[in-house]
């Protein structure tokens, strides 16, 4: 009668959706239910002898031991959660309910599979933290950072990869590129004949599986690493059309992209290029905001927060810095003469001589018109600015080739130091102005048309 008992309630577990096992002290299987092969991959006969904890995610290994203890010490458990590795490589979600036999020595333990609901509460996560990222990241790269810490809690990636897309010059650029095996920095390249390209023709995800690279041809083969197991692209669309792709791969030891990962990636995706597009905007409009349009130099604005930040600093430090304000002798009769088009062209080679002769260190602005601040920071003494002067008279008395004309102006340049000429903005910046007017009114600035 007990066998015939025993046998019924075998046939009772194998019913159940819930994996249903007995474990004995030292974590070794003992019984396992049919269910086991659904949730674990492993079949009943495959799991008994095998030992539990070899199972589990090696991440939740410590606190898994921890409870089957507090288990056999007699206190029931339910609703613990933790991860096992099935016979397949994927990771699984396991809720479960379990309680210790004394008179059996044994764990008996129902198993229940909640990977998608967990995926589910992971992907709603996710798309909660995209959006914040879009309006918490300072710049792109630190939104590529975010997302990619966000996308690596949903599915593995040893590469992770955001590609832009720009199509009037149909080119790639790769912005943010995280290699577990080393840092890979790519120039910017043709699209075509690459795997992005083919995903921003179709608009269509791409998902390569071990099967696909082992019979894949010439395009495969050059683009991917020998080391490569799994390749997943997905493309990056906005109101405004295909602005990338975002890629992730696995190398081999590990597990392969399935289709499941490539409709997750899919699916946020989405959320990912508005998030991009909202932080190109930003960058935009701050852009306007605090460059000049014409020479993309810092304007007034931005000059005026760099220039108290440095202030500040400088007291705290005891240091010195210096501001030069230089204006271009005659500057009107390049206008006047071949017109406000070469004018702008003289100003935007103007800055870009400034700019390149400057440290990374200081700062070249633009406040209107012929006139521009350049500050000097860590700046030991006058005579030290002074010598920067004198670099910059020289950089811009090599002639400029505006429109077929051949043009040599002449700069004038007033200098105010920190702290001798003033304490603050406002009286360092007068006193470099005065400064300049002063120069100008003893000399004159010649302009030579050819």
């Amino acid at each position: 009668m007990e066998i015939k008992s025993h046998d019924l309630l075998a046939s009772f577990m194998d019913l159940l959706m819930d994996a249903v096992l007995a474990v004995d002290s030292q974590g070794k299987i003992v019984v396992a239910s049919a269910a086991c092969e659904r949730v674990f991959g492993y079949t009943p006969q495959e799991m008994v002898g095998r030992n539990m904890l070899e199972m589990v995610f090696p991440e939740d290994l410590d606190r898994t031991m921890q409870t089957a203890n507090e288990v056999m010490s007699g206190n029931p458990l339910l609703y613990f959660e933790n991860r096992y590795i099935r016979k397949d490589g994927q990771i699984v979600d396991i809720m479960w309910t379990a309680r210790w036999s004394p008179e059996d020595q044994l764990r008996i333990g129902v198993a229940r599979d909640i990977t998608e609901r967990k995926r589910a509460e992971a992907l709603q996560a996710a798309l909660y933290e995209i959006s914040e990222a879009a309006y918490a990241a300072d710049d792109l790269i630190s939104l590529f950072a975010r997302i990619h810490h966000i996308v690596g809690s949903l599915l593995p990636a040893d590469c992770f990869s955001v590609t832009l897309y720009d199509e009037d010059k149909d080119q790639l650029t790769f912005p943010y590129l995280v290699d577990k095996l080393q840092w890979t920095e790519q120039a910017a390249k043709p699209a075509a004949g690459t795997l992005c390209a083919e995903i921003i023709r179709s608009g269509q995800p791409l998902l390569l599986t071990p099967e696909d690279i082992a019979a894949g041809g010439a395009l495969m083969q050059s683009a991917l690493e020998p080391h490569v197991l799994s390749w997943l692209g997905v493309p990056l669309k906005s109101q405004k059309g295909m602005i990338g792709v975002l890629t992730v791969k696995r190398y081999l030891g590990g597990v392969s992209y399935q289709l499941k990962d490539q409709e997750l990636l899919q699916f946020v995706s989405t959320q990912i290029a508005t998030a991009i597009e909202r932080q190109k905007m930003q960058a935009r409009l701050q852009q306007l905001a605090q460059y000049d349009a014409l020479t993309s130099l810092p304007n007034r604005e931005l000059l005026t927060n760099k220039l108290e930040a440095a202030l500040r600093s400088a007291e705290r430090e005891q240091r010195h810095l210096a501001l030069l304000y230089l204006d271009l002798d005659k500057f009107k009769q390049v206008n006047d003469s071949l017109g406000h088009d070469a004018g702008d062209t003289l100003l935007q080679e103007v800055a870009a001589r400034l700019k390149l002769s400057m440290r990374e260190t200081d700062m070249v602005a633009r406040l209107g018109g012929d006139e521009f601040v350049v500050l000097l920071q860590d700046i030991s003494s006058p005579d030290q600015a002074a010598m920067v002067v004198e670099k910059l008279r020289g950089v811009l008395a090599q002639p400029f080739e505006i429109d077929g004309h051949r043009l040599a102006i002449c700069p004038s340049i007033g200098i105010a130091f920190y702290p001798d000429h003033g304490q603050d903005r406002h009286a360092l910046l007068k006193h470099a102005d005065k400064a300049m007017y002063r120069e100008k009114h003893h000399r004159d600035g010649l302009i030579y048309p050819s």
